[in-house]
C-alpha cells in the first residue's frame, strides 16, 4: 500500500515558478517509475514527466522540456517537480504517481498509486 502526497500547488503569475512536492510513504518500491501527470477541466489526464529514484533517468513531455524539471531525495521518499516560465495552458490538477513498472510510459494506464492532486493556476 502506497500513499502519495502532494504540495505546493497555488497561483501564480505567468513566467513565473513554483515547485511541487511530492511525499511517498508505504511500500514505493525502488525499481518502480515515479512521475507527475496533470488535468485540465475538459482534458483527460495527460503525462508531465518521469524519474526513477535514482534521478538519473527523467523523462518529458514536449510541452514542459526545458521548463520543468523532475528529480528526487530518496531520504525523504519525496519527488519533486520544479516548474519554470510557467504559461497559462500549465494550468491544471497537478498528480504524483506511482508507476506499476519501472519503464517509459506516458500513459496514466501505467500508474498504479495515485496522489490526490494539487492545484496550480497560472494566470496572465
Amino acid at each position: 500500500q502506497v500513499q502519495l502526497v502532494e504540495s505546493g500547488g497555488g497561483m501564480v503569475q505567468a513566467g513565473g515558478s513554483l515547485r511541487l512536492s511530492c511525499a511517498a510513504s508505504g511500500r514505493t518500491f525502488s525499481n518502480y517509475r515515479m512521475g507527475w501527470f496533470r488535468q485540465a477541466p475538459g482534458k483527460e489526464r495527460e503525462f508531465v514527466a518521469s524519474t526513477n529514484w535514482s534521478g538519473r533517468n527523467t523523462y518529458y513531455d514536449d510541452s514542459v522540456k526545458g521548463r520543468f524539471t523532475i528529480s528526487t531525495d530518496n531520504a525523504k521518499n519525496t519527488v519533486y517537480l520544479q516548474m519554470n516560465n510557467l504559461k497559462p495552458e500549465d494550468t491544471a490538477v497537478y498528480y504524483c504517481a506511482r508507476y506499476s513498472g519501472s519503464y517509459y510510459y506516458t500513459s496514466p494506464l501505467n500508474v498504479e498509486y495515485w496522489g490526490q492532486g494539487t492545484l496550480v493556476t497560472v494566470s496572465s
